[in-house]
Parts: structure tokens; sequence; C-alpha cells
């Protein structure tokens, strides 16, 4: 059984029509099972571009590990 890994950057629209960045980081415990542990960033930004440029420059990104919603 293959397991899909998570993204570790997560890029939602608010209801506010805002964007904003989730950072998710997953660790596995004894039976090797996946517990994901995400937070909410405070920054909002106008267009999923600027959210992912901010990412790259401040949390160090990179290409490939973004999902949207």
């Amino acid at each position: 059984m293959t397991r899909k890994t998570i993204a570790p950057f997560l890029i939602a629209k608010d209801e506010d029509g805002d964007f904003r960045i989730t950072t998710r980081s997953t660790r596995y415990n004894q039976w090797n099972y996946p517990l994901v542990s995400s937070t909410l960033l405070p920054e909002t930004f106008k267009s999923v571009m600027a959210a992912r440029a901010f990412a790259k420059l401040e949390l160090g990104a990179e290409a490939g590990q973004f999902a949207s919603k």
C-alpha cells in the first residue's frame, strides 16, 4: 500500500476572498501512521501568486510543495 505525501504548503481562499497559507508537517508514529500538524499563517494575500512568492521567499518553499483548495 502506498501513501500519498502531503504538500507542506496549502494555499486556500478565505471567506473574505483573500488567500491564506497553511503550513503542514508530517511525522510518523511507531506504527508508521502519519500524523499531520497544520498552522494557519496570519498573513493574507490578494492572489495565489503573491502567496507562493511569500512562501518561497520567507518560508523556503520550492516548486512542487504547494497544494491549493
